[in-house]
């Protein structure tokens, strides 16, 4: 009888694993979704839902001292931040929510907006009471809706911390997020990484196409004509928040020339480049990105002038 049990036992863990295997095979995103979400939690954050505009928004939460609210990419989810967040969570309250559509957020179908994701932070920082300071660091396109939140509700806003990203028209045009071969997604990848970087395995690429066309990003994409009207080309000048930037040298997708166009227009802005980093930092280079974004932190923002 022992026996049978032990031999049953051993059958469980292998379908186990095996199963592992394969969703990791087929579903490398998802996987590597579930495992920094995982992580949030074991660094003690909670995932909490809250009403807001777009219908149920997921916010992982915790930590005390001054709200720090992280804001991820496109086509991202808020685990993208698990590397950062126990350093975080020991100095200040962090807020990391998926923004709209993107994780475990609604709208779960349907075309997605800039103003939706506007609308959904703003629902987030809105209980907060004005002059609270809330710092905002967000990537890619977490930068553009911080700037956003900034140009709109400067009382709510402490400072702003831009990774990769911002609210400016972008340069790379020739270059797209819905990749419909494995040749166009690995010149993609490329795009976003160091050229030192390890490269990317084709399951996974066949992945990045699979999530391009059906997830958040081809949603955002269904609404690209909208997006002119959030755009802040000529208008960085009045944002009168501090800004610090935090820029990966060899992102091509977001030239580094991007950010210094807009540290040129910011009343207030500071910026340091990552070398051997692409548009991702905080997965490519997670340590480096780690100590940089501490040491920014500790620092004084920028002054107004």
């Amino acid at each position: 009888m022992l026996r049978k049990v032990l031999w049953v036992g051993i059958g469980l863990v292998v379908l186990a694993v095996l199963a592992g295997i394969w969703t990791v095979w087929r579903r490398p995103l998802a996987a590597l979704a579930w495992y920094e979400r995982s992580s949030l939690s074991r660094a003690g954050l909670t995932q909490k839902f809250q009403d807001a505009p777009t219908g149920r928004l997921s916010v992982w939460e915790g930590g005390s001292g001054q709200d720090l609210l992280l804001l991820h990419g496109a086509g991202d989810q808020a685990g993208a931040w698990s590397g950062v967040v126990p350093d975080l969570v020991a100095r200040y309250h962090v807020l990391a929510p998926d923004l709209p559509g993107h994780g475990a957020s609604s709208p779960l179908a349907g075309p997605l907006t800039i103003g939706m994701m506007l609308s959904a932070v703003e629902s987030v920082l809105n209980p907060r009471p004005p002059g609270s300071g809330t710092i905002i660091v967000g990537h890619s396109l977490g930068a553009w809706v911080a700037m956003l939140v900034a140009h709109s509700h400067q009382e709510l806003t402490a400072r702003l911390i831009l990774i990769d990203g911002g609210a400016l028209r972008g340069e790379r045009e020739d270059l797209s997020l819905m990749p419909g071969s494995r040749n166009e997604a690995r010149r993609l990848v490329a795009a976003l990484r160091d050229p030192g970087s390890p490269p990317i395995p084709d399951f996974v690429l066949d992945d990045v196409m699979r999530e391009a066309r059906s997830g958040a990003i081809g949603r955002l994409a269904a609404s690209a004509q909208d997006m002119n009207r959030y755009l802040l080309d000529g208008r960085l000048s009045e944002i009168h928040v501090p800004v610090d930037m935090l820029w990966g040298g060899s992102d091509q997708l977001m030239p580094a020339g991007y950010a210094k166009k807009m540290e040129a227009q910011l009343p207030a802005a500071r910026l340091r480049v990552l070398p051997k980093c692409g548009h991702v930092p905080m997965r490519e280079c997670p340590e480096s990105f780690r100590r940089a974004l501490d040491e920014v932190l500790r620092q004084p923002p920028p002054g107004i002038p």
